[in-house]
């Protein structure tokens, strides 16, 4: 379960991998909101009113979130300060996914037709906090989604519009533990 914080091992090695290499000295980092396991299940139904065509890898529900900002890879020597410095004000909110749809990259999303200000309040925070950090920040516009499923370019949305929602009270610190997607570690949760 992605909430649950795997035990810090010394020598970078995960659990039951004795012939993991040595850690890199960099890890791979980004800020998202993550739905609890109910909100998964709930967002899970939507599924079935999509038709996926032959080649849709779908992203599996426990690994659903929608990211506020990418980080990127950063020195492990500094997650310590990044973590501290990510302490921002933030008022929970109900996020809204209402709109289905393909992106050209051939992601399938639900994004928020109109996220809340709330959102976009803490999207502009973090932006900041990361920039007095030193940290380069994605000047495009945030678009706030949960990607569904990648390579989803001949797929279709559902007929109906998604009424999706879940109630946000907390933002997390995550490392993506291969550049490829391989898997997530939490390693702070705001509130």
């Amino acid at each position: 379960m992605l909430h649950r914080e795997l035990p810090p091992v010394a020598d970078g090695r995960l659990p039951g991998d004795p012939g993991r290499p040595e850690p890199a000295t960099t890890a791979r980092l980004f800020l998202a909101l993550w739905p609890t396991a109910d909100e998964q299940l709930r967002l899970a139904r939507h599924l079935r009113d999509w038709s996926w065509r032959q080649g849709t890898a779908v992203v599996r529900p426990e690994r659903w979130h929608l990211t506020l900002h990418f980080i990127g890879a950063l020195e492990r020597r500094r997650i310590t300060e990044l973590s501290a410095g990510l302490q921002v004000a933030m008022t929970p909110f109900e996020l809204s996914l209402t709109d289905a749809e393909i992106w050209p990259q051939g992601l399938a999303v639900l994004r928020a037709s109109e996220p809340p200000d709330a959102l976009m309040q803490l999207h502009a925070r973090l932006g900041e906090a990361l920039q007095a950090l030193g940290l380069p920040v994605d000047r495009r516009r945030f678009r706030p989604h949960v990607t569904l499923a990648r390579r989803a370019t001949a797929s279709i949305t559902p007929a109906r519009p998604p009424q999706q929602s879940w109630r946000v009270s907390s933002y997390l610190l995550v490392e993506s533990l291969t550049a490829s997607g391989g898997g997530y570690q939490v390693l702070r949760s705001y509130h």
